[in-house]
């Protein structure tokens, strides 16, 4: 099956052509055709799936099918919000590559970099906004734009928003969407939190799953390596030297560990750079950068700080730290193994983790083989010690978790948890969005898409705007 065989636009087809792709991946097959067809979607999927390409390709057919004039006062018309700035980058990189010959405007916003461009951005007219939550209340806050006609919202990678305790800011936002729109929700991982927003948000929704839910890829070989917590650091630099490997992607469960980890690593001459929450964007930038060329030898990376990375063919990925909520762990992993090329994963657990992962195990469903590595056998009689219930990216001055629903200025990474510009709220002020349109509730509506639609339908700075053709 081709591209144009799924009812893309010849000018849409040329520029997936142009980015090197020819066969649409199963998502993609299953996907295109239903976000086409103007009905609500429910889609699980993992990472390197392709699911990106599978919502902004129907998603620009249909806005270049119905264009509408305006300048610079088009209003936004599709909007999709994401976890994190690099995945919002990410996507703003596909809608450009993809929107590259139709006449539509697309923008980023994301926390953590100066508001003031974005807000000149925004007065020039754009038809596709791809944000952060909390960056997106900030603009509504101020009044820079407005929702009221937005005709379809995508919401990608909404397990992931609701662990970093967006629900609410969510909820706001949607207050602000007309009634009558259509809806799309992606997730990697289905909780009970996933299932009932999706029950409140989608009207009937077609329902997509590419992977069993809850499940690790089946080309990723996965592997535990028994160790002593102060070990894990010397086991992690045997087996890059001893395997030879590159482009090794660590999670460590804070950033102190990740800033620590990187410093061990130096002194075994193993090149390694950091990214998480307390890094500045150009620093992240820099240092995938670095990563995706093969520069650099290892990235060790938070959880949330991981969000949006996308390279094709990551070999490795080490699980230093075991994640606290089991379906991250699916998270992780699956940045290895993707589009069909194989992985691996591996984890180094320390007496204080065996909890942690019988509750990995008994989430994906099976029993991960061990291993221990001679000369790294774990005491047997060490006894397990206490250890941080949250990463430090879901604590104070790194962002909100489920424990702290307010609004204090204290947001993840993926947003303002390093915004220093004069839009910062003082502590503990509640933030003041615009009220819902007339008859209107506050909180979650299940919108109804109207019948009758036409079925038709580079990387962003921190901000960017891409125009098709002609403007």
């Amino acid at each position: 099956m081709s591209f144009s065989q799924l009812g893309l636009s010849d000018a849409i087809v040329r520029a997936v052509t142009e980015c090197g792709y020819s066969t649409p991946t199963p998502i993609q097959q299953q996907a295109i055709p239903a976000v086409l067809g103007g009905g609500d979607l429910l889609a699980g999927a993992q990472t390197g799936t392709g699911k990106t390409a599978g919502f902004t390709l129907p998603l620009l057919q249909r806005l270049s099918a119905m264009p509408r004039s305006g300048g610079a006062h088009r209003p936004v018309r599709a909007l999709v919000l994401t976890p994190t700035r690099e995945l919002a980058a990410q996507i703003g990189d596909s809608v450009k590559a993809y929107g590259k010959y139709v006449k539509l405007n697309s923008a980023v916003i994301f926390g953590g970099v100066n508001i003031n461009p974005q807000i000149t951005l925004l007065k020039q007219g754009v038809d596709i906004l791809v944000a952060t939550p909390g960056r997106l209340l900030d603009h509504l806050q101020q009044g820079t734009m407005k929702l009221d006609q937005v005709e379809i919202l995508v919401l990608d990678e909404a397990d992931r928003m609701l662990d970093m305790g967006f629900i609410h800011d969510i909820k706001r936002v949607l207050a602000l969407l007309p009634k009558k729109r259509q809806n799309l929700l992606f997730s990697a991982t289905f909780s009970d939190e996933i299932k009932a927003l999706a029950d409140r948000l989608l009207d009937s929704p077609a329902m997509i799953e590419v992977a069993r839910r809850n499940a690790t890829a089946d080309i990723v070989t996965q592997k535990i390596h028994p160790v002593d917590r102060n070990r894990k650091h010397a086991l992690l630099a045997h087996l890059i030297k001893e395997k030879n490997w590159f482009q090794v992607l660590v999670f460590t469960r804070t950033k102190h560990g990740a800033n620590k980890l990187v410093e061990q690593l130096g002194k075994e001459d193993i090149s390694a750079l950091a990214i998480h929450g307390n890094k500045s964007q150009a620093a992240r930038t820099r240092a995938l950068s670095e990563f995706k060329s093969g520069k650099l030898q290892a990235l060790v990376a938070t959880d949330i700080a991981a969000r949006g990375i996308d390279i094709d063919q990551l070999p490795h990925v080490v699980n230093y730290d075991l994640p606290n909520v089991p379906e991250d762990y699916v998270h992780r992993i699956g940045r290895t193994g993707r589009a069909g090329a194989s992985g691996e994963a591996v984890s180094l657990v320390c007496v204080d983790e065996h909890d942690m992962l019988k509750g990995i195990e008994k989430l994906i469903k099976q029993t991960l083989p061990r291993e221990v590595v001679a000369g790294f056998e774990p005491d047997p009689n060490a006894k397990p010690q206490p250890i941080q219930l949250r990463s430090e990216d879901h604590m104070r001055g790194g962002g909100r978790g489920r424990g702290n629903q307010g609004r204090s200025g204290q947001r993840n990474n993926g947003n303002n948890a390093q915004n220093k510009t004069a839009t910062a709220k003082p502590a503990g002020k509640p933030r003041n969005p615009q009220p819902a349109p007339a008859g209107q509730k506050q909180g979650i509506n299940k919108p109804r898409t109207g019948q009758g639609q036409n079925s038709g339908g580079g990387r962003p700075a921190p901000a960017h705007r891409s125009g098709g053709r002609g403007h």
